[in-house]
């Protein structure tokens, strides 16, 4: 597949690294030629391009007109969607654009785009907080992500010393009236698929595809309460911080501390009702005490600075904080959120890769999840009449090692898969794989 990717920006580079190692083939292009400089690029098989991706010109040197994909992901919106609209009408088959304007993608807005030839648009941020407005409702979770509509329920979990499921295999998890379906577990560093004979220790990150009527069992099993939030700390005033205020609900107080005190002082006074804007730098322990750090259950961290966000998520935990939230853009640092017990990591690049993956599949996928803490994807697949996955029952399909299924919908009812399930044409099927194996699913699903 031919994809061109506008802007050689954080979010770009790291796109052009991941899709060719899936063996596309990428053309990145940016008007910057010095952002072009990348010292891996000549191994991840990337062919780089100065050039305005606004202009006709240019684009037609990248070969856009004959691209798979276009995708454009500027620092400048209205940039991103003219190299869209001349992408698309040069001949490019699909085209995404990155952009921070909510209001072009209400229903009568996106479909007007759609007709312009922009087929699909980013808005990472809005996506980021809704991921972490989920995570103050679940604070008990590390994932929650709601599938199929939310008929199917993908949950990670950390497992404590007082969870009934410790040093227990799978294969003694009564699976009658089956509750739940553990698709993968994180030990250590390490993500796998189990197998029967897997045993689960404490430590352990679980992750349960579940119905929605039983998060309440998986809740239990792992040994987790589920505190109710009142109270939030948002340290660095961003889009992604500000878009969270507007979504939390009217109960929650929110105190966002802002470091730079012209900021905070415009912020406060377009800040809903339940939001206290104050300026000041959120790892001053002093002021985190003064401002009753004590008394909230959340904490979340959206500065520009993930070593300063981890900082201030521990900071936070020392004060007894339940749930934090860091965003960590940089991916090396994931790993050291982890290890530091932060609650959960926000990555705007991972994010905007999960809806890019859509349009790379050519099976039926609606929906795809990059995982930030585990190195996986989920996916929602159709399948389709006579591929190989409705051949046989699930135990019989030999798949591999590093996939597995969580679940189905049929016929609008949810279904738990288990070995002898038989996956039938028109079952939208939820998909764990790790990374290595997406390209996988298309052998099973076309």
């Amino acid at each position: 597949m031919k994809i061109v990717i506008a802007g050689a920006g954080e979010t770009g580079v790291h796109l052009a690294k991941m899709l060719s190692k899936e063996r596309h083939d990428i053309v990145l292009m940016d008007a910057d030629e010095e952002r072009l400089n990348l010292p891996a690029a000549s191994n991840e098989e990337i062919l780089t391009m100065a050039g305005n991706p606004t202009s006709f010109c240019d684009l037609k040197a990248a070969g856009a007109g004959k691209a798979d994909l276009f995708v454009s992901v500027t620092t400048e919106e209205s940039a991103n969607i003219t190299a869209c609209l001349l992408a698309s009408r040069l001949g490019a088959d699909k085209t995404i654009a990155r952009i921070n304007n909510y209001e072009y993608l209400l229903p009568k807005n996106k479909e007007m785009f759609e007709g312009l030839g922009i087929s699909s648009m980013i808005y990472p941020e809005k996506l980021a907080a809704e991921e972490i407005v989920t995570a103050i409702n679940r604070p008990w979770t590390r994932q929650y992500w709601e599938l199929m509509n939310g008929a199917l329920v993908l949950i990670g979990v950390k497992i404590r010393d007082n969870s009934r499921l410790v040093n227990t295999r799978l294969i003694e998890i009564p699976s009658e009236n089956k509750l739940y379906h553990i698709v993968a577990i994180k030990h250590e560093n390490e993500l796998f698929i189990p197998k029967s004979n897997s045993m689960i220790e404490a430590g352990d990150i679980l992750f349960f595809t579940t119905t929605k009527e039983h998060v309440k069992d998986v809740q239990l099993h792992a040994g987790k309460g589920n505190p109710e939030v009142r109270k939030v700390f948002i340290m660095g005033a961003s889009r992604i911080a500000m878009r969270t205020c507007q979504l939390l609900p009217g109960h929650i107080r929110v105190k966002l501390i802002e470091k730079d005190k012209e900021k905070s002082h415009r912020i406060a006074e377009s800040a809903p009702a339940n939001v206290l804007t104050i300026n000041g730098d959120g790892r001053d322990m002093d002021l985190l005490v003064q401002e009753g750090i004590k008394d909230a259950q959340a904490f979340v961290a959206l500065t520009e600075n993930e070593s300063t966000n981890i900082l201030a998520c521990m900071t936070a935990k020392r004060f007894g904080v339940i749930k934090t939230i860091s965003e960590v853009e940089n991916l090396d640092y994931i790993p050291l959120a982890e290890t530091m017990d932060i609650g959960s990591v926000i990555n705007k690049k991972l994010i905007a890769a999960g809806h890019i993956y859509q349009f790379l599949l050519d099976g039926d996928v609606s929906n795809v999840k990059i995982l930030a803490f585990a190195n996986a994807n989920v996916a929602e697949m159709t399948a389709r009449d006579g591929s190989r996955i409705t051949r046989r029952p699930v135990k019989d399909l030999n798949l591999p090692a590093d996939l597995t299924l969580g679940g189905l919908i049929r016929d609008g009812q949810p279904v738990l898969v288990k070995g002898d399930t038989h996956v039938q044409a028109g079952d939208h099927v939820i998909v764990f794989c790790m990374d290595t194996a997406m390209r996988k699913l298309e052998d099973f699903f076309n």
